[in-house]
């Protein structure tokens, strides 16, 4: 049964435009690995992953009105940190693990833009941060 957390994969960081997210992780953190940003329609968002020594930045930029993220830039115009996501080796333990300690899991897992099951612990239980859990890529196990 699963009773830590993985590694951290990444944090999310909502925007209200990638392209000038890219930049910034580019010329002011000096960011050297920055991948081609996708659509990922069925989350309502676009996302682009940032390369960094100990970890990936996850760039999330709203697809439109209706996406999870725009309320979010709403409240936040500049945008901000979103999520942390780690990584468990079963989605499906994890998600059990977290229903039986009581943690309000927001929908049922999906697949998320590392193509890997995913689903989110509301910020409440997870000591006011928005959490993302991750099943960890095949190639990683």
């Amino acid at each position: 049964m699963v009773n830590t957390l993985g590694r951290l994969n990444h944090v999310g960081v909502a925007t209200p435009s990638i392209g000038d997210s890219i930049a910034f992780y580019r010329d002011v953190m000096g960011a050297t690995t920055i991948h081609a940003a996708f659509d990922l329609p069925v989350q309502g968002v676009r996302v682009c992953f940032v390369d960094m020594p100990n970890t990936q930045i996850e760039l999330i930029e709203p697809l439109g009105e209706d996406s999870p993220i725009a309320a979010f830039i709403a409240k936040n115009p500049a945008g901000g940190q979103h999520h942390l996501c780690y990584e468990v080796p079963d989605i499906e333990e994890a998600l059990a693990w977290f229903r039986a300690k009581g943690a309000r899991v927001l929908g049922e897992p999906r697949t998320g833009a590392h193509g890997t099951p995913i689903f989110f612990v509301h910020p409440r239980d997870m000591g006011g941060v928005l959490t993302e859990i991750m099943e960890t890529p095949r190639e990683q196990h």
